[in-house]
């Protein structure tokens, strides 16, 4: 599933190609995703692209009379391709955005779990007014979580996984953030001690800006090929190793379910 460092890395891909251009064309050959694409999306050819930003998982492209949001979903991405693809499109190629910079838009969804949605303010609207705040943001910082996290029953995992919590912290950064700050994943949010707190905050930023970072190495080959930025060439410490010896300890990394997702950890680093 796309993350923020891979939503952030697919936004910076295509912002510029699309920011000050006009959106000539839009073609949809299956609307039926999370939610029907509205007739909204449809009447904006013509409409030049004021700006193109990305709050938590959206990315948000900016027109006269309001907003259309991408989400991603389980297994979408956006890619930009040449007019002579056109008419080369595959089954799971459902949106085409033509573009008077001369490239396509073309939002590719095997599962249809993604969204192109139609605001007319990208603040208060129902996707996006009920979310946290920005996890490299000033907003999110040591009192914001400790104070959060008081009286939360939840393990703090799953606490920091919460978009109303804060957003795009997903599964393998949650992993990694708890492992350097040395946190077991299982224990209560409410729990924890602000100095604990305060290095898992730090541990956050860090992660989620290094994967970004590391992302934007793929920015010149976003143009043609399959648009996919991945996950990235991490030096991932415990997600996805269940099993291995621990890269500090040697020790055996354990892995369970939490939320229906894997977490790994090391029971000797992480108390």
């Amino acid at each position: 599933m796309p993350e923020l460092p891979e939503v952030e890395t697919t936004k910076r891909g295509i912002e510029s190609y699309l920011k000050g251009y006009t959106l000539e064309t839009v073609k949809i050959r299956q609307g039926r995703l999370r939610w029907p694409v509205g007739e909204e999306i449809q009447a904006l050819e013509g409409q030049v692209i004021k700006s193109v930003t990305r709050r938590a998982k959206y990315i948000l492209v900016e027109f006269e009379a309001g907003y259309a949001l991408w989400h991603l979903g389980m297994s979408g991405s956006l890619r930009l391709v040449e007019p002579s693809e056109v008419e080369n499109f595959g089954k799971h190629d459902h949106i085409d955005w033509e573009l008077s910079s001369g490239k396509i838009l073309r939002y590719h969804d095997p599962r249809r779990f993604g969204a192109l949605l139609w605001v007319e303010d990208p603040v208060d609207n129902n996707y996006i007014n009920h979310l946290g705040p920005e996890p490299l943001s000033d907003e999110f910082d040591t009192a914001y979580l400790y104070e959060k996290s008081r009286g939360r029953k939840a393990p703090i995992k799953t606490f920091i996984m919460d978009g109303k919590v804060v957003v795009g912290v997903g599964n393998i950064y949650a992993n990694e953030s708890l492992f350097l700050a040395g946190i077991n994943p299982t224990i209560p949010a409410g729990k924890i001690s602000k100095a604990r707190m305060e290095k898992l905050v730090l541990h956050i930023k860090q992660v989620l800006a290094a994967a970004i970072e590391q992302g934007g190495t793929t920015l010149r080959d976003f143009v043609g090929g399959d648009g996919k930025p991945g996950y990235f060439a991490q030096q991932l410490n415990v997600y996805g190793r269940g099993g291995e010896e621990c890269v500090v300890c040697d020790k055996t990394l354990k892995e369970i379910r939490q939320g229906q997702r894997a977490t790994v950890y090391c029971p000797a680093c992480q108390k």
